[in-house]
């Protein structure tokens, strides 16, 4: 048995998909011939009466407000890509058979699930912004002409307003399974097998009209009339016979890009592309078993430059709506000295990682969430001051660097078997500039934070080190202060001879 996922009118619906301007509106596809006239129109088009045939001048006086697009084959290759890795879950064999016609071998499906699948096919295409119509048969050619008339579709009759936004796409979403051929084939028009111009005047002049007409014919006689090109004809009224696909293989790599034919100057537009292009890469990325360890995200800017970004996941994922927030998360900051003219985006892959922990780690509930908690966190700070610190190999006080923080939360450290020796410094980050003023044999501390008479003073104790880089010398002198009011504290002098506050004693 095989299954045909067919988009009708499929460079309309190419368009509908990625244009986020003319989901909502009506919109109508001219042709790019020198006297262009409209070649499909969405249901809202149509409805204000416009029909296809017409001039730009025609379709605007019956709808102001009509969205004048032309076909794009960037938008085309797109969705073509959209309905393989749709196809690609029904199975790992499919052909691409024309533009919008998508043809899938269900070998190994028991009857009862087939119609099941490929249901749900339609549903996933349907919100992926395709509306599309399914047909299951004994050939190929068989499920296209079911695919093609529909289950409640009218025969022979074209649909150039089959989209998302018409109310009548829900009788769509059920794939149209063939149990009876004969009854099937019989009433429809001749139209639906495509018999050449000569054919066609002759079996007019011969009173047949259907399908079941032609095949009421014996094929011999029918052979002997019209020749090889009348053998191709009667077999394509009779369903076609079972034959090999050409497969398509599982995609080696997982992009996307796209050159705007309008420079885009808000986030919105630019959102709407990159959800339509994750849900796509997501469906590939499942079907070849990866999940995306990392994001190469680039945009194209109107002066020439470039944006480039890449973003190492906190645990490899497959789902768009992960994938989707991280990019999300970076945009909403991101400020461009000049408007966006172009977008591509590649998900690395990588096998799905299968760990168990030990006995006393812990992992994070929602890695994804933690680092995009941090991305935000970052975004108002700066990069710089977000991460896990870590000491740094340096004999310079609190030396520290900030690292990405772990994933993976292992055992607590062991107590230490010895006492501290001193109170806990509490450091205050960054140092607190201050002043020592003395006055007969008493000294005063004045600072930002605290003030007041000094009781006891310790002896400075004098600290260097990486003397050998000029870059990185550093020297200061460390003392402790008690105040009388109370509290133990540090202060140490730069090499500039400049007093600061740097921590108080526990």
């Amino acid at each position: 048995m095989f299954a045909v996922l067919h988009l009708a009118n499929f460079p309309l619906q190419a368009v509908l998909c990625h244009d986020a301007q003319a989901t909502a509106h009506s919109v109508a596809l001219f042709s790019t011939e020198k006297k262009s006239r409209i070649i499909a129109a969405n249901a809202q088009a149509a409805a204000a009466g416009v029909e296809l045939g017409m001039t730009a001048p025609q379709a605007v006086a019956r709808c102001a407000h009509l969205l004048i697009r032309t076909p794009n084959l960037d938008f085309e290759k797109e969705a073509r890509a959209t309905l393989h890795a749709v196809g690609f879950t029904l199975s790992p064999l499919i052909e691409d058979t024309a533009p919008g016609i998508c043809t899938v071998d269900l070998k190994g499906f028991a009857p009862e699930k087939q119609s099941t699948i490929a249901n749900a096919a339609l549903a996933q295409l349907h919100a992926l912004g395709l509306a599309a119509t399914a047909g299951i048969a004994r050939t190929p050619l068989l499920a296209l002409y079911a695919a093609q008339v529909g289950p409640d579709l009218q025969p022979g009759r074209s649909h150039p307003h089959i989209t998302p936004d018409n109310p009548k796409i829900g009788a769509c979403l059920q794939a149209h399974q063939i149990c009876n051929e004969t009854h099937f084939l019989a009433p429809l028009p001749l139209a639906v097998a495509s018999p050449s111009p000569q054919i066609a005047d002759v079996l007019a002049s011969w009173g047949l009209r259907s399908l079941g007409d032609v095949t009421a014919i014996s094929c011999e006689a029918f052979v002997r009339r019209f020749g090889a090109e009348g053998l191709a004809f009667w077999h394509r009224a009779a369903g076609g016979s079972e034959r090999p696909l050409t497969p398509i293989p599982l995609p080696q790599t997982f992009s996307a890009h796209l050159d705007f034919e309008h420079a885009v100057e808000t986030l919105d537009p630019l959102l709407f592309i990159l959800r339509r292009f994750l849900d796509r890469l997501s469906l590939e990325l499942q079907a070849a078993h990866y999940v995306a360890g990392e994001i190469d995200f680039t945009l194209k800017l109107e002066d020439g430059t470039r944006h480039a970004r890449r973003f190492r996941l906190p645990e490899p994922t497959a789902d768009p709506e992960i994938l989707f927030r991280t990019l999300h998360t970076h945009l909403e900051s991101l400020r461009t000295e000049s408007c966006i003219v172009g977008l591509a985006l590649e998900l690395l892959p990588v096998r799905p990682l299968v760990r168990q922990q030990g006995l006393f780690e812990a992992g994070l509930r929602d890695p994804h969430g933690f680092a995009e908690t941090l991305a935000r966190a970052a975004a108002l700070v700066g990069s710089d001051r977000v991460g896990t610190p870590q000491c740094q190999d340096t004999h310079r006080p609190d030396a520290l660097t900030l690292t990405v923080p772990a994933t993976i939360v292992g055992q607590p450290l062991p107590l230490a078997i010895h006492a501290p020796l001193s109170p806990i410094l509490r450091r205050l980050r960054p140092p607190i500039r201050a002043n020592l003023v003395q006055q007969d044999n008493s000294w005063t501390l004045w600072s930002a934070l605290i003030s007041g008479p000094i009781n006891h003073r310790s002896k400075g104790y004098p600290l260097s080190g990486e003397w050998w880089q000029s870059d990185r010398a550093w020297s200061r002198i460390e003392q402790d202060i008690e105040l009388f009011e109370g509290g133990i504290y540090r202060l140490f002098r730069d090499r500039h001879g400049e007093w600061f506050l740097e921590g108080q004693y526990d």
